[in-house]
């Protein structure tokens, strides 16, 4: 066999060669005819390559990333540490007696979700919060199920995430619409009117998409619970709320927990993600298995649950996330209650001095984030909601959410986070006063922006409708 590092003595840099290799086993119709044609430089100019293209990625430690509904909060660098470190480097099929300090670890992360949540039971198998979602609408599925109970329909408020209804429909569940109120919140009279015998459940989040604390939360758990049906809640806003109120105290049967968004743990980019869903003590037996239990003695996988909806992936979870989120929490303490006291009061402070150059659609305190409008900009300056968040990208920062939620036209919804600095804030809001100002004196300049992007302005339908995926020289 050669050395697999030889050198070419055609080429500039390196070529893997096998010579034992027999690639007869492969059908000859999907071998390639032709040299694949990649560049040949040396290592220096790779490296440099990939770490030019590194320096044009966004990322939080890049600059400030108010992604509403989205919580991209910083990611302590500690996590990362501890999630590597030769103890926790184990197979997951490792038997539960030479993995006593993982499962240890798991069991006190579903423990501290539990108290932060309220709820008796956790699984920390769903892969991600949309995963979470579907695992808790299975359970309630399941639930009804067992009972010999035929309910068909979810209902979900008209500004919830995108992914609720979907979720729902997954499940086999027919989705009913109900308004928003002049507040921006759930409009009883109107639930009351969709609220039939074949509703499972109501998905929801408190606060909701809106940045807005749902003040009827426990008429609406009363008249769901009357009616036989239960309540779903999107954790996707937890960091609002932690220390302050939960869940359970809402009325709440189901929760998932998006670990990147409430605990500090990366946030997907197509790695591994988590999002726990916890219940009552009524719905424990219908959880997806493994769970992580304690005998008093040693910490055990359980499959042991009467009603399981099963597996919904591969063993029991994300563990290097679960790492991440356990340090998180032990790191923070009881300041959780602070984490989301911070978050609430940035949030505020930036709506506070925005709102007299964007509409404020719903003029109420509002949580961890908030929603503008870029409505009067397009009716009275044809400058969009579009046009300011890629005129955002030449002051070095990511846009916030726009066009969402549906229900606001030419939203802009905005989170900051507790971990912005005053700072921070005081110089996004001077360059969100200056865009509004450059689209009444000079919308030109917003409207063909970003200028000092790698990419520059491009055709948004045309991207869309022709997306272009592969390079050529």
């Amino acid at each position: 066999m050669k050395n697999i590092f030889e050198k070419s003595q055609d080429i500039e840099g390196i070529t893997f060669t096998d010579e034992e290799i027999n690639l007869d086993f492969i059908d000859k119709r999907f071998l390639r005819k032709d040299p694949v044609g990649l560049p040949e430089i040396s290592e220096v100019e790779l490296l440099r390559h990939y770490k030019e293209l590194s320096d044009k990625n966004f990322c939080i430690e890049k600059g400030f990333y108010p992604l509403g509904s989205c919580t991209m909060k910083y990611n302590p660098k500690v996590n990362e540490l501890l999630a590597g470190l030769d103890g926790f480097n184990l197979h997951p099929s490792t038997a539960d007696e030479d993995a006593q300090g993982c499962l240890e670890l798991m069991f006190k992360l579903q423990e501290a979700l539990k108290k932060i949540t309220g709820m008796q039971s956790v699984s920390l198998q769903p892969a991600a919060g949309a995963h979470g979602e579907l695992t808790g609408m299975m359970v309630i599925k399941k639930y009804f199920e067992v009972k010999g109970d035929n309910r068909k329909k979810v209902i979900i408020p008209d500004s919830a995430h995108g992914t609720n209804p979907a979720s729902a429909n997954m499940c086999g569940f027919e989705v009913v619409s109900v308004k928003s109120n002049d507040k921006g919140q759930v409009d009883i009279d109107s639930l009351k009117e969709v609220l039939t015998p074949d509703v499972a459940a109501i998905m929801m989040t408190n606060p909701n998409t809106l940045g807005l604390f749902e003040e009827n939360v426990l008429e609406i758990s009363k008249l769901m619970h009357e009616n036989g049906s239960l309540l779903y809640y999107d954790g996707a806003n937890l960091n609002a709320i932690m220390g302050w109120t939960n869940p359970y105290l809402m009325g709440f049967d189901v929760v998932h927990v998006n670990l990147h968004k409430t605990f500090s743990t990366p946030h997907a980019g197509g790695g591994p993600g988590a999002g726990p869903v916890c219940v009552r003590e009524e719905l424990f037996e219908y959880l997806p298995v493994p769970i992580i239990d304690f005998d008093g003695e040693k910490y055990y996988r359980n499959y042991n649950l009467k009603h399981t909806i099963g597996k919904v992936r591969a063993y029991a979870g994300s563990f290097g996330i679960f790492v991440r989120a356990y340090a998180y929490i032990l790191m923070m303490g009881r300041d959780l209650k602070r984490v989301s006291a911070d978050a609430v009061l940035n949030a505020n402070y930036m709506k506070e001095k925005l709102r007299d150059y964007y509409e404020l659609p719903y003029d109420e305190q509002c949580m961890h984030e908030f929603v503008l409008s870029g409505e009067r900009h397009h009716k009275e300056y044809g400058v969009s909601t579009l046009n300011i968040a890629k005129r955002l990208m030449d002051f070095k920062y990511h846009p916030p959410t726009v066009y969402f939620p549906l229900i606001v036209h030419e939203a802009m919804m905005i989170e900051p986070t507790e971990t912005e600095s005053r700072e921070r804030l005081d110089d996004f809001i001077n360059v969100m006063i200056k865009i509004s100002e450059e689209s009444k004196n000079n919308s030109e300049i917003v409207k063909s922006a970003p200028h000092s992007t790698p990419v520059k302005k491009v055709d948004e339908v045309k991207a869309a409708r022709y997306p272009d995926l592969n390079f050529k020289e």
